[in-house]
């Protein structure tokens, strides 16, 4: 069962009061056939230790990944995931949409 958006944004904050480094992923833009909608979140602590989901497991680990590295540099970026020929290797969706998610360390 996934976490509310308010348990995920509230663990992210009791995250950050405890110390740890932390990071939120959130899907800002869906295209056809997505499975979670605008406004979904995923919580990363520098341990890789996470909460929630942007995309019912597809690519939360790539998720994950970039996550560590933008709590790592501080810098903000948008990733995106999609099902396309040229990327068939990599993480995408298997439902056929595309997903933007907008990853933050929270300071």
């Amino acid at each position: 069962m996934l976490s509310t958006d308010t348990d995920i944004l509230a663990a992210a904050s009791a995250w950050r009061r405890d110390g740890r480094a932390v990071a939120l992923a959130t899907v800002i833009e869906t295209w056809g056939s997505a499975p979670r909608p605008v406004g979904s979140h995923l919580v990363v602590d520098a341990d890789g230790n996470f909460l929630g989901s942007v995309s019912g497991g597809c690519v939360e680990g790539s998720v994950i990944t970039e996550a560590l590295e933008v709590i790592a540099a501080g810098s903000p970026r948008i990733l995106e995931f999609g099902v396309a020929d040229e990327t068939a290797w990599r993480a995408g969706l298997s439902c056929g949409g595309r997903i933007r998610v907008f990853v933050e360390r929270v300071d």
